[in-house]
């Protein structure tokens, strides 16, 4: 079976992501010729943190620099797209679901009602789970019910939920430390090669 074009170059740029200190997550190439676009995924391979923003700059640029320097791409045009798989990704891997612990998860179990809660523990054969017994009425508090053990070979689907009431908790401290490079990292400037 031959290699598909985003399978070599996931192969050809994992020591340079790597040795960024990241998991090269996925590689996906879109389009042909001049509108070619080369998607990149990088994560943690452990831990909880999150990739900063410096760090994507910092490995986008040794990816583009190795991608440049790839003879099977011919010196063809591309545009690089360099993140983080994000909030929306399923929880398909052991790794994913280590990576978050501590956040709120719905999980599809075989045979049951999705569970929602805590991600309390993630080992080798599942995750225990902590789930969030909705409130019977508005205005009442959702209750924690007991931790519950789940083995991965009986999760469907898992995903993490976004928590919509941890951004009132940014204080305002925190955004004036925000300086115009975090803004700039955004909108990083492309190279001579248009990457």
């Amino acid at each position: 079976m031959s290699q598909t074009e985003s399978e070599r170059i996931a192969e050809y740029l994992r020591p340079t992501v790597t040795a960024a200190g990241l998991f090269l997550e996925a590689v996906d190439v879109k389009g042909q010729g001049k509108d070619r676009i080369v998607q990149v995924l990088v994560d943690y391979e452990e831990g909880t943190a999150s990739v900063t923003l410096d760090e994507i700059s910092d490995v986008s640029q040794a990816i583009s620099t190795a991608l440049d320097a790839d003879p099977a791409l011919d010196q063809s045009p591309y545009e690089l797209e360099v993140s983080t798989p994000g909030v929306s990704r399923p929880l398909t891997e052991p790794r994913h679901w280590r990576r978050n612990v501590g956040r709120t998860v719905r999980v599809n179990v075989m045979g049951q009602e999705n569970v929602t809660g805590e991600l309390i523990d993630a080992r080798e054969g599942g995750i225990t789970l902590v789930p969030v017994i909705e409130a019977p009425k508005k205005g009442m508090k959702s209750k924690r019910g007991e931790p519950q053990d789940i083995e991965f070979s009986q999760i469907r689907r898992g995903n993490v939920e976004v928590d919509f009431s941890a951004a009132d908790k940014v204080s305002d401290e925190d955004l004036e430390a925000l300086d115009e490079e975090d803004f700039d990292a955004l909108n990083p400037e492309e190279d001579s090669n248009g990457h």
